[in-house]
């Protein structure tokens, strides 16, 4: 019987101590700076975040109070910055980044913060130049698309 009451107060205080809540962050002004969900006292699944002028500034999810999955980042204007993948609070993967007239600028392969992969420079859409790089020191770097086919394969580009 003991056990049994022991048991249950734990399943209570843990259902209670684990429950989410929607959170609503305001500036100054009144207008919203942030908002998402709240687990234990840590961020957790789906966020968005303002600038004063009600622009959304970035939007992605958490994980444990850590970054994880998609993110996308605005400048003020509402013109996409950067986006890409987290992983374990880190930038990893494919992240694209943007001029400002809402073109791809350039997109790198990361690996926990740091450039590990590809970087490729784009100028008007056009592939102008490319660089290899390995734990986020440059080992190669192309000027032109022809001799980047010639040394890669450009199956790698999809990883």
């Amino acid at each position: 019987m003991r056990s049994l009451i022991v048991t249950i107060l734990f399943l209570c205080s843990t259902a209670v101590y684990s429950q989410s809540t929607y959170q609503k962050n305001y500036f100054s002004n009144g207008n919203m700076k942030s908002e998402g969900w709240i687990t234990n006292g840590r961020k957790t699944g789906y966020w968005k975040f303002y600038y004063k002028n009600q622009q959304v500034k970035k939007e992605g999810h958490y994980k444990r109070g850590r970054p994880s999955k998609y993110w996308y980042f605005y400048r003020k204007d509402g013109l996409k910055d950067k986006e890409g993948h987290y992983k374990n609070g880190k930038k990893n993967k494919w992240w694209l980044f943007y001029d400002k007239e809402g073109n791809i600028n350039h997109k790198c392969q990361l690996k926990n913060n740091d450039k590990n992969g590809y970087c490729l420079i784009y100028k008007m859409n056009q592939l102008i130049k490319a660089s290899k790089y390995k734990e986020g020191k440059k080992i190669k770097e192309w000027t032109d698309l022809s001799s980047f086919k010639k040394d890669n394969n450009l199956i790698d580009l999809y990883e």
